[in-house]
């Protein structure tokens, strides 16, 4: 369940009034009653990682008694998946801190827990300084859970923070939280080995480390016999994924891996989320285009289109590197979609390289961009070594530039649709008609449309575009 309410606590008195404190965040679970079972409640922020890894959780915390819940009333361990990547996502957490601390004073049982990418960062603050939480769990350290939780549960406040250089969970079958039981997600790396100098998830997720594909392709197997149709491949730079057999010397890299799930069955549907520019290879795009289930749509975040600034970020491509890339993409997928990231206001950006950033976005044609404002966090490169010197207002408006252009280009980009007919996972009902069905093309684009008798999610449908909006396309069942 999503919610998007005013975040403002200050002069909060009750739970009632706590619960409409929220941001934006996922809860998980159903409304459970189960005798003899501890129920555990949930949040996750940020990225599809982190919802992954709140299915791990989940695994974990179910094999020691503890069933999830969508009522934090009933729960006795409140959890929070955090995320770093901007500072207003750790002033959310901060907040929805302080509505547990609420839930803690009527029921002093209950246990609150930090895991994910802010536990290293602000473990001390939340354990020593304020007291917000009684454990605090790196995103390496989920199978530490039932100890840690003990020990709360005894009166201590716990803490498991360490990096590793093997975990990736690859034996530990995720419970499917919140799922339509159609898409899921499998994760196939973790960690991150580039250091833009921006980001600090290296900090927080460690070094980059690949599950073997084995249980890659066995997960999608299973995932698929369940009933599900489409999983998405994660990883903070998949394009980097390899794996060797250190006793038979057997190699694989993600396009091989793409084959190896792809070949699960046709009726797979296979996406994948994020690659880096530099990883991409044509042995990627070649593999995309031999295999129909493979979708054909590929984020490719560019961060920005000055030469200058995507050194000082560290990306190691500069504006032509990344324009090649696209090239390529349009010569070997010519029915791709592409979508991008986007930071306005990095240290000394001038007017003249914010220009370039928005002749990129015209340039590529991208289906949709996540964009953001630099946000400088504690402890990166670029935090160290350049001056935060863009003024706010600055940032903002430049913001608003790009969301503004992005938003011209991605209607461009649908209008083209009209006309096309597309085959169409049916994922779920529309969020404003029951009488409608949604789902997307392989090129990522939401598509909403009529039901017709006989049909549910789940199924693959033709799909005839008749009129777009920006960020949907509108259609009817050939």
């Amino acid at each position: 369940m999503l919610y998007d309410a005013n975040p403002t606590l200050e002069g909060v008195k009750t739970i009632d009034e706590a619960r409409q404190g929220s941001v934006f965040f996922k809860e998980y679970g159903v409304l459970s009653n189960s005798p003899g079972l501890k129920h555990f409640y949930i949040e996750s922020y940020g990225c599809a990682m982190n919802f992954s890894d709140s299915e791990i959780v989940a695994s974990i915390l179910g094999d020691v008694g503890y069933a999830p819940t969508r009522n934090m009333e009933e729960s006795d361990l409140i959890l929070v998946n955090t995320c770093s990547i901007r500072e207003k996502a750790e002033e959310t957490v901060r907040k929805r801190l302080k509505v547990f601390a609420l839930m803690k004073r009527a029921r002093p049982g209950i246990k609150v827990g930090i895991l994910g990418c802010m536990a290293e960062r602000l473990k001390k603050q939340w354990l020593e300084e304020e007291k917000l939480v009684d454990l605090v769990v790196g995103p390496d350290a989920y199978r530490d859970l039932p100890n840690l939780i003990g020990g709360a549960e005894e009166g201590g406040r716990m803490v498991n923070v360490l990096l590793s250089r093997e975990e990736t969970y690859a034996d530990i079958s995720p419970v499917r939280l919140d799922s339509n039981g159609v898409t899921g997600f499998i994760s196939i790396m973790r960690g991150c080995d580039n250091m833009c100098s921006f980001c600090v998830v290296p900090f927080t997720r460690g070094r980059e480390r690949s599950r073997e594909p084995f249980s890659i392709v066995a997960e999608a197997r299973d995932l698929f016999e369940k009933g599900y149709r489409e999983v998405t491949l994660l990883g903070q730079n998949v394009d980097s994924y390899k794996w060797e057999n250190p006793e038979t010397g057997e190699r694989a890299d993600f396009a091989d891996l793409l084959a190896m799930t792809a070949a699960v069955h046709p009726d797979l549907r296979i996406r994948f989320s994020t690659s880096h520019p530099k990883d991409m290879t044509d042995k990627v795009l070649h593999t995309m285009a031999a295999h129909e289930n493979i979708c054909k749509y590929i984020h490719l975040p560019v961060q920005s289109g000055n030469s200058r600034i995507l050194e000082m970020m560290n990306r190691t491509y500069d504006r032509e590197w990344y324009m090649e890339r696209v090239e390529s993409i349009r010569r070997i997928l010519p029915d791709a979609a592409i979508s991008s990231d986007i930071i306005t206001g990095f240290c000394s950006e001038t007017e003249e390289e914010h220009q370039d950033t928005l002749s990129m976005v015209e340039w590529a044609g991208y289906s949709m961009s996540y964009m953001f404002s630099y946000s400088e966090r504690p402890g990166t490169l670029a935090a160290r070594k350049y001056a935060d010197d863009i003024p706010e207002e600055v940032k903002k408006r430049r913001l608003s530039e790009a969301i503004a252009l992005q938003r011209a280009v991605g209607l461009r980009y649908n209008q083209g649709e009209i006309g096309k007919t597309f085959r169409v996972l049916i994922e779920r009902d529309s969020s404003k008609s029951d009488q409608e069905f949604c789902g997307r093309n392989s090129q990522n684009s939401m598509c909403v449309f009529p039901k017709k008798e006989g049909l549910k999610p789940g199924d693959y449908v033709m799909v005839r575009i008749k009129e777009v909006t920006s960020a949907t396309l509108l259609g009817e069942v050939m």
